[in-house]
């Protein structure tokens, strides 16, 4: 695997609270695992051997989970904080592009999803410009969240969290490929969200879409929780 894989593990989880309200998300038990872990058995399978945390709420114990297990050993696990001021998913990323090469994964810490990663990167290399990012999409028809993307001739030729179309019928799956040069207009110290850049991308026709045809599955709700268990009852470390 050519590319390391940044993943947004900052979060507050509110959502989730009181599970969340002593621990990470990324710490919650699934299968009496933390799910830091299985997430990591996953990128290990895939073949990606760098992984970058970028950490905020409780990062420090997400951290020790991960430097006292296996993969600490057998992969290249790196970490940057948000600190006193939330930067928001986008500038999380801003702030983790020292540890990153110049294109990555980018993935977020409630999320797991058994896809071929490689698969991926070779559509990326092989349907890329020099500008080009890419999202991987999953046909949710509002299933599972709110749509939120149209793809069509493998590409997203409009993505929005907040201009909804009858047409959307994709929804972001939760990994995607981007290079440093996209996070060069903002500034270190500015919030912004992710999908301002995937959304700039995609009006530009720089957004290269891949469809999963498996679903995601995550842990930041409850079903989202019972779902997960139930699929990885069977796939224990």
């Amino acid at each position: 695997m050519i590319f390391p894989i940044a993943v947004l593990a900052g979060g507050l989880a509110t959502r989730l609270r009181p599970i969340t309200e002593k621990i990470p998300k990324s710490l919650i038990e699934i299968n009496n695992i933390p799910f830091v872990l299985h997430q990591l058995n996953l990128f290990q399978q895939n073949g990606l051997n760098h992984v970058h945390f970028c950490l905020g709420y409780l990062g420090e114990m997400v951290k020790n989970v991960v430097d006292n297990s296996i993969f600490s050993k057998t992969m290249n696990i790196t970490y940057s904080y948000d600190g006193v001021k939330l930067l928001g998913t986008g500038g999380a990323i801003k702030n983790a592009l020292p540890f990153v090469a110049n294109e990555f994964f980018v993935t977020y810490g409630d999320s797991y999803l058994d896809i071929n990663y490689k698969s991926i990167e070779t559509r990326f290399i092989e349907s890329a410009s020099d500008k080009s990012g890419l999202m991987s999409v999953y046909y949710n028809s509002d299933k599972f969240d709110t749509s939120n993307a149209i793809f069509e001739n493998n590409k997203i030729v409009l993505y929005s969290k907040k201009q909804k179309t009858i047409h959307m019928k994709y929804i972001d799956y939760g990994l995607g490929i981007l290079r440093k040069s996209h996070f060069q207009e903002y500034n270190i110290q500015t919030n912004f969200d992710l999908s301002d850049i995937y959304e700039k991308l995609a009006l530009t026709g720089e957004l290269i879409g891949y469809e999963s045809q498996k679903r995601f599955y995550e842990i930041g709700s409850l079903n989202g929780i019972k779902d997960l268990t139930k699929y990885l009852n069977t796939n224990q470390l």
